[in-house]
């Protein structure tokens, strides 16, 4: 039977970068059987919901989710679709790799990191109260059970990948229950699982500063929610912004693999937009898949894809227009088909 894959197309220029790298992925001939569901504000005028359960429904009955960007309203409106459906399907695990992209020029050359974010506790859960008029309180939750397992995640992907050093970024100097429950408990597992593994903590501001003074002095990065988002961002600045990063979202059962960048809705439709991020989610996709099912055609699919940018972004003749080319999206996905045909 072909794997299923429940593909969420989203918002914005999501239909068209989701649709590009389902385009991409069948041309590998790996044989996926889709099932295309709703979320987001599209949701809405069709099912009443930004995240309607047939969706949840799908991605539990099938596993493994591909997944476009969503819209979410600034300070007013509908929580966060991402958030809900992270916390809906205990997805509590957000890596994010970020690395140096051929023929794509920035200010630094051979970054190559790997972002593990704890995806379910902290302030980023949007725990909020107004307790009285023009008075707001928002609530950071840390528990040793969500700690213990994106520690856990993190050191055995690293000792996977054959990884050097996992740094954990923390303010464990002001919040000393919250964040200092993360670092003792990423120690611990450090110390009974992947002791060969060097471990470094670092103060979240300074991290941030030495991230862009060096960031190649980093391999492997751990922390909580909050951290995990604004890190993620910058990082993916080092080597080009968010067209270029993938993303996944990983639980015990299910994996929600997307791209992380926003719904442009200014080019929506437009066919302007660089699937790029999309893609690469994908390769992350197939690689995950051949880790857990053990199928090498996956594996194989996954290397095809990779080839296929790299060659094209290398020779530079179908770039699209955020990494200094023309190409609109259909070039774009037309140049990496061709490759792997």
């Amino acid at each position: 039977m072909p794997q299923s894959v429940v593909l969420i197309p989203g918002d914005g220029i999501g239909p068209e970068v989701a649709h590009a790298a389902q385009a991409v992925i069948d041309a590998t001939g790996v044989g996926f059987h889709w099932i295309e569901m709703p979320a987001g504000e599209a949701a809405v005028k069709t099912h009443g919901d930004t995240l309607p359960d047939i969706t949840i429904n799908a991605l539990n009955e099938h596993k493994f989710g591909l997944k476009g960007p969503v819209g979410t309203p600034i300070g007013k409106g509908f929580r966060s679709v991402n958030v809900t459906l992270r916390k809906k399907m205990e997805l509590y695990a957000a890596i994010r790799p970020v690395r140096t992209m051929p023929g794509v020029k920035t200010r630094y050359d051979n970054v190559d990191l790997v972002i593990f974010r704890e995806n379910t506790e902290g302030l980023y859960t949007g725990i909020e109260n107004e307790i009285a008029p023009g008075v707001v309180t928002s609530l950071k939750v840390a528990t040793e059970r969500a700690c213990l397992r994106i520690a856990k995640y993190a050191f055995t992907y690293a000792k996977r990948r054959g990884r050097k050093k996992v740094t954990v970024f923390h303010k464990a100097n002001i919040m000393k229950l919250t964040d200092g429950l993360f670092i003792r408990v990423a120690k611990q597992v450090h110390d009974e699982i992947a002791p060969e593994i060097e471990y470094e903590e670092l103060i979240i501001d300074n991290g941030c500063m030495q991230m862009v003074r060096d960031p190649n002095r980093f391999d492997c990065l751990l922390m909580e929610n909050l951290y995990g988002d604004l890190m993620s961002d910058l990082c993916a600045g080092l080597v080009g912004g968010l067209g270029v990063v993938p993303g996944a979202n990983i639980g015990e059962t299910v994996a929600v693999f997307e791209a992380v960048h926003g719904t442009a809705p200014d080019i929506a439709g437009k066919g302007l937009a660089n699937p790029l991020a999309c893609i690469m989610s994908g390769v992350m996709m197939l690689n995950h898949l051949a880790d857990t099912t053990g199928d090498p055609a996956c594996r194989a699919a996954a290397d095809k894809i990779k080839n296929a940018y790299n060659a094209v972004l290398s020779e530079g003749k179908h770039k699209t227009r955020d990494l200094g080319g023309t190409a609109g999206t259909r070039e774009f996905t037309d140049a990496l088909i061709e490759k792997i045909r």
